[in-house]
């Protein structure tokens, strides 16, 4: 194996994804800070969600904002789904697995708050039901994915969508625009100078 040749491809791809994400998402990304920044200016709190890797990054982005990304500043209300092992465990076995971020959502979401599901296909089951909870609920619905959004187009907005169907790809934009994101709503409740250009 040609360790230097692999390590630069994996870098341009990388790269490839990173500059086609850039293109696409400008508009659904500022929906989606909009909403966040609005949301909790108003006393609301964001719910992160989503399995395997994209639980990981649910509890990341919601330590993130919960306690500090760029710098001190007041706490702001976020949460991920994803941490409480008594309450996964007893809704996966009593209601299914389906159903553990929906019996989350319906106890903890409260109108004008953001769900924000995070899933790489956009099919996971429990995913989807805990926006559908959330939208039932008068919360705002939004996700993030790849591929082609899954079941998600028409159910989560705003819906950034990676232009990619490769995993790792898709869960390195996930990562970058939720930093992105982190970022854009401390700006935006005045927490964080804005960067120059």
């Amino acid at each position: 194996m040609d360790l230097a040749r692999f390590f630069d491809s994996e870098f341009g791809r990388h790269e490839a994804v990173a500059a086609a994400t850039r293109a696409a998402l400008a508009e659904p990304f500022r929906r989606l800070a909009a909403a966040c920044a609005g949301s909790l200016r108003e006393g609301g709190t964001l719910l992160f969600f989503g399995n395997g890797g994209s639980a990981g990054d649910a509890q990341h982005l919601a330590t993130e904002l919960a306690v500090r990304y760029a710098g001190d500043r007041p706490a702001l209300a976020a949460l991920a789904l994803t941490t409480d092992t008594s309450l996964l465990t007893a809704a996966g076995n009593d209601l299914g697995f389906d159903r553990i971020f929906a019996r989350q959502i319906e106890a903890l979401g409260r109108p004008g708050d953001v769900a924000i599901g995070i899933t790489t296909s956009g099919r996971s089951a429990n995913v989807l039901r805990g926006l559908e909870q959330a939208r039932s609920q008068g919360l705002v619905a939004a996700a993030l994915s790849g591929r082609d959004g899954g079941g998600l187009p028409g159910l989560a907005d705003p819906l950034l969508v990676v232009p990619s169907r490769d995993t790792a790809r898709i869960q390195e934009m996930h990562i970058t625009l939720g930093h992105a994101l982190c970022a854009a709503v401390e700006i935006a409740l005045g927490h964080a100078a804005e960067p120059a250009p």
